[in-house]
């Protein structure tokens, strides 16, 4: 009788290339509702809403944080705290337009940590009224979302080293924008997209009310 050596299963192509973990798509299809998808690199965030089908997955909606800089006039960093926020509070306005309520988080294969990029994504997304379960102590304070921590930063460096001060932020100030007022600008982007996606009558927008 021959005898039998171990057996090596081949992962799937995309478990190999560290793309997909199927065992957690596994359980979150299993939960009937569709996946937030929030992936980042250096630069750019994306955020989509996934719907499971059996001839394959269904982009619902999807928002990258280039369209910030290009539809929404955004000067800051694509690949920020404050710019994952604002991607996936226009994700979410979108899915919403489409009739999605209610959606579950897909972090892939990185892992979840306190005040992340993919926590402020998540943070967007849920301010535009879709609910996703998360646990509130993952979430970055509304001093992060808005980019307090990048503008003082940017204010001591300025007093104490000018010159490194121009080099790092050779970017924002490219685009005209002091990193100290990073803040001010975030809630002018932000309130762009909210305005977009307010409802319309007799095709004139809603004016929005301006916080106090």
């Amino acid at each position: 009788m021959a005898s039998k050596g171990p057996i090596y299963r081949v992962q799937f192509r995309r478990r190999r290339e560290g793309k997909t973990d199927y065992n957690l798509r596994r359980e979150l299809i299993k939960s009937g509702k569709p996946r937030l998808v929030v992936r980042g690199s250096l630069k750019h965030m994306s955020v989509q809403i996934i719907e499971a089908k059996s001839e394959g997955d269904r982009t619902l909606a999807a928002a990258n944080s280039i369209e910030l800089a290009k539809k929404y006039k955004w000067l800051g960093g694509c690949g920020n705290l404050p710019a994952a926020y604002l991607t996936g509070l226009l994700a979410g306005h979108r899915a919403s337009s489409k009739g999605v309520k209610e959606a579950v988080l897909d972090f892939g294969l990185s892992t979840s940590s306190k005040a992340s990029r993919t926590s402020a994504a998540l943070k967007g997304v849920t301010d535009s009224g879709i609910k996703v379960p998360f646990n509130e102590e993952i979430m970055p304070d509304k001093s992060r979302i808005r980019g307090e921590h990048i503008a003082t930063y940017a204010k001591k460096l300025a007093a104490s080293n000018p010159e490194l001060y121009q080099r790092f932020f050779s970017n924002y100030l490219a685009h005209k924008l002091k990193p100290e007022s990073l803040p001010e600008h975030f809630e002018e982007i932000q309130g762009k997209i909210t305005q977009s996606k307010a409802p319309k009558i007799k095709g004139v927008k809603l004016a929005l009310k301006k916080n106090s």
